[in-house]
């Protein structure tokens, strides 16, 4: 199909902006996973507490991910959510399979937030220049995504 969602970024600051965006989408939509299979899985003395909280994060980086996808389709950029996309191109470090003690979910969660916050830090620098309104969003983002670290991180303390 041609372009049906024209933008007024040029064609340089919207391929800028569509990777970074649709990276985001990728990263998210696996965070979504991880912390669902993360819920599912955890045991523990702390069961209870980080179930919640796990709760939490899906309900955030579902939002986000909602966020980013249509400011792509805003700009004209058809984001893909498609689990082989999400396989092939995350940022995540992932999740094991089976059930997990909960001090190993707090670390693995703290460690796949790290990585994800480490890759949406550097989208924030990309579209800096191409694509504001797209970095405002990331900003956003990765400042609720760096609050939910702290929160998780503290757990291992």
């Amino acid at each position: 199909m041609a372009q049906p969602i024209t933008t007024t970024l040029d064609t340089e600051q919207q391929r800028i902006a569509g990777e970074a965006l649709c990276g985001a989408v990728v990263d998210l939509i696996d965070l979504t996973l991880i912390a669902k299979q993360a819920h599912w899985n955890v045991l523990g003395p702390r069961f209870r507490p980080v179930h919640l909280a796990l709760d939490e994060l899906v309900t955030a980086a579902r939002k986000f991910t909602d966020a980013a996808a249509e400011r792509a389709a805003a700009i004209g950029v058809s984001p893909d959510g498609r689990a082989r996309t999400v396989a092939e191109e995350t940022s995540a470090e992932g999740f094991p399979a089976g059930w997990q003690r909960d001090t190993d979910v707090v670390e693995a969660i703290t460690g796949n937030l790290a990585a994800i916050i480490r890759r949406m830090r550097a989208r924030i620098d990309a579209t800096d220049k191409a694509d504001p309104v797209t970095q405002d969003l990331f900003l956003d983002i990765t400042a609720r995504l760096e609050q939910l670290h702290w929160m998780w991180e503290a757990q291992l303390a």
